[in-house]
């Protein structure tokens, strides 16, 4: 008998997410995944040459240690729990990225074309990984966290800033894929 992984009910995620935040509050703790590269780099030694480094990277040990079950989760779902990996895309969609150059638009969550190691041999790509990993770092450390961050654990707690950086990313979401995206490609 085969078995057969169908995704989880929006619900049924939902609601776990809210009681992992609602424990996370109750024990004084943020939830964000762009803090822990500064709490790595704070490991590694970073502290010695810049002050943002310097603070009690211990403290966030439990932090690294929900980034660690992503990564395990993530790939334990990917090789064991997916039978279809394909995307559910609009058909206007997919015969836009085609035109794009993407020729298995939909066919899974990560296209080839942005996504393969021949991105590193491609300048372009190549370039487009440094400046977006740029943009990407310097917007979480300027808004002072990362989409999760934001948009889960400070929207649980409330935080109007947190609200004013979700607004920004999907403004700047939006700007990328519908004015910036087809230039690129």
């Amino acid at each position: 008998m085969e078995l057969i992984y169908e995704p989880w009910p929006w619900y049924v995620s939902g609601f776990m997410i809210a009681l992992i935040m609602f424990l996370l509050i109750m024990v004084g703790k943020n939830f964000g995944m762009s803090g822990n590269l500064r709490t790595i780099c704070s490991i590694c030694g970073a502290g010695n040459k810049a002050n943002f480094f310097q603070f009690n990277w211990k403290a966030q040990r439990w932090n690294l240690i929900v980034m660690l079950g992503a990564i395990i989760g993530g790939f334990i779902a990917h090789h064991f729990l997916t039978i279809d990996a394909s995307v559910a895309l609009n058909e206007n969609t997919i015969a836009n990225l085609q035109s794009l150059g993407f020729e298995n638009a939909g066919k899974s969550y990560l296209p080839e074309k942005l996504f393969s190691t021949a991105v590193f041999s491609d300048f372009k790509s190549l370039l487009l990984l440094i400046i977006g990993g740029f943009f990407v770092g310097f917007g979480a450390r300027y808004a002072g966290g990362c989409t999760s961050g934001h948009a889960i654990s400070g929207l649980s707690n409330l935080q109007l800033p947190s609200l004013i950086a979700v607004i920004g990313f999907f403004i700047g979401g939006l700007t990328m894929i519908h004015l910036i995206f087809p230039l690129l490609f």
